[in-house]
């Protein structure tokens, strides 16, 4: 399983280049586990990218994991529902 390391703020200024780079390591591997314990603040575009590339990972047959959420994500994770 590859891993990718997401650090400093996950929002709409970063999302087009962190696609770019989630999209490359998911193209990459089987399997890619995305730790986010780095994150420093997350928006609901950030949200959004995870989501695309989960659904990505899924229509391609892949597995995508996300873990380690640093308290910005698990305090948005926690108002929107989302594990």
């Amino acid at each position: 399983m590859a891993l990718l390391f997401i650090e400093g703020d996950l929002t709409i200024r970063r999302v087009q280049e962190m696609k770019d780079v989630l999209l490359a390591r998911l193209a990459q591997s089987q399997a890619l586990e995305v730790d986010l314990a780095g994150v420093t603040d997350i928006d609901t575009a950030g949200v959004q990218l995870l989501l695309m590339a989960r659904r990505a990972a899924q229509a391609s047959g892949k597995d995508l994991r996300l873990s380690a959420y640093s308290p910005a994500v698990a305090a948005l994770f926690g108002l929107l529902r989302i594990r």
